[in-house]
């Protein structure tokens, strides 16, 4: 009992300090998506997938599951849905940037996360079209005169069936025409102990862990085994919630897991956006397809990116 005080009281002390700078980011994301001008309309074209890719800079917690529906419908290629899939990385900046030490990982995560989002899209469009499988897609209508605009307003438009039904995001977020209360106070503060519980269970199982087995030896087995992180990683960043990432970013900025371990686990982490595609289970094999190429090229890249002095 005493031991579980003492963990308890570690991974306190270690989850407490980030939350108001988690509280702080989740602010400025509400903010930058209701004024982001990315119109899904230019996800519908030769640019797909180099724009598709670029939406990982943006704060933005649905748009994997835009990008699924959109897909769905025809209106993007599979190139620029696995570049949109492979760019989201749903809490991991923002718990990066919170944790202070962990934001010089933040440009590197981008850059690595793009270039093969970039790549990965742009390429698989390629095969398709080598082996003659041509994609039908379907032109965008054309915006009316009131249409929405940003990314916040497109993405609710994409997930309400009725524009005054309220929606719960994958995130477990509401996103409604509620008051600027709810909207840049209430709901990031909700986000915020929602994150911070998950940070905290987190930090109390590895505080147990380096505690029973060594922090030395807990250390050393992590890395003699940097080939099987990346399968580990990419499994738990498959599962689609935010507390996947989570545990995948708390992992890494506790010394855990290497760093491209830990790029894999968020090329993988593509949130609801695969929920969304399983959905339509007449498309069973092309779901796998899409599931089994996101699990093993992240797990690639993630041993190339261990292979790196890092």
């Amino acid at each position: 009992m005493e031991h579980v005080l003492e963990f308890f009281i570690h991974a306190l002390q270690d989850t407490w300090p980030m939350l108001p700078w988690i509280l702080l980011m989740y602010i400025v994301v509400e903010l930058l998506e209701s004024r982001t001008d990315v119109t899904s309309a230019r996800l519908n074209g030769a640019l797909g997938p180099l724009i598709g890719s670029a939406t990982g800079l943006i704060p933005q917690c649905g748009f994997s599951v835009m990008a699924a529906k959109l897909f769905e419908k025809k209106y993007i290629t599979v190139g620029t849905l696995l570049a949109v899939f492979f760019s989201t990385s749903d809490e991991a900046f923002i718990l990066l940037l919170s944790s202070g030490t962990g934001a010089v990982w933040v440009l590197p995560t981008l850059a690595v996360k793009v270039l093969i989002g970039v790549a990965i899209g742009y390429g698989m469009d390629a095969l398709l079209k080598a082996i003659g499988k041509t994609q039908s897609v379907v032109e965008m209508p054309k915006a009316e005169e009131n249409a929405l605009t940003t990314t916040h307003e497109i993405f609710i438009a994409r997930f309400q069936e009725e524009r005054d039904v309220e929606v719960v995001c994958s995130c477990g977020r509401t996103h409604g025409e509620g008051s600027p209360w709810r909207k840049y106070v209430l709901s990031p503060i909700l986000r915020t102990l929602q994150v911070g519980a998950f940070i905290f269970i987190v930090n109390f199982i590895l505080t147990a862990i380096m505690h029973t087995v060594g922090e030395d030896a807990f250390a050393a087995f992590m890395q003699s085994s940097k080939f099987l992180q990346p399968f580990i990683t990419c499994a738990v960043g498959l599962i689609p919630n935010c507390a996947s990432s989570v545990v995948i970013t708390e992992t890494f900025l506790s010394g855990g897991i290497a760093f491209g371990s830990f790029v894999a686990g968020l090329c993988a982490n593509a949130g609801m956006g695969f929920v969304v595609l399983l959905k339509n289970t007449r498309k069973w094999k092309r779901n796998l397809l899409l599931l089994a190429t996101s699990y093993f090229v992240s797990v690639a890249v993630g041993m190339l990116c261990n292979l790196l002095p890092i």
